[in-house]
């Protein structure tokens, strides 16, 4: 074995081809957009369901998903929480 070769538990990685640097990159670029465009979608989805919410009654019967069980109760108890997850998905997008 030759002196130069690299420890597998240290040293410097060999260099990487640019053609395969510019893929990863692109690659990473994509699903970055991707999370973002996804971000989006649910923050209007949001701004939906907060704008469908606010001129009914609050006494009347809403529905909410919570993970994976369908959850009733009122307007009143639903619509906080979806304006805080609309401003934390805001918060998210726009950062």
């Amino acid at each position: 074995m030759s002196a130069v070769a690299a420890s597998p538990s240290g040293g410097n990685p060999p260099p990487m081809n640019p053609a395969v640097q510019y893929r990863e990159i692109m690659a990473e670029c994509q699903r970055l957009m991707q999370k973002i465009a996804e971000l989006e979608v649910d923050r209007n989805e949001h701004v939906l369901v907060e704008d469908t919410l606010k001129p009914l009654d609050p006494s009347r019967r809403a529905f909410r998903l919570v993970g994976e069980v369908l959850v009733e109760r009122s307007v009143a108890e639903v619509l906080p929480s979806v304006t805080a997850n609309k401003e934390n998905v805001s918060l998210l997008y726009e950062n």
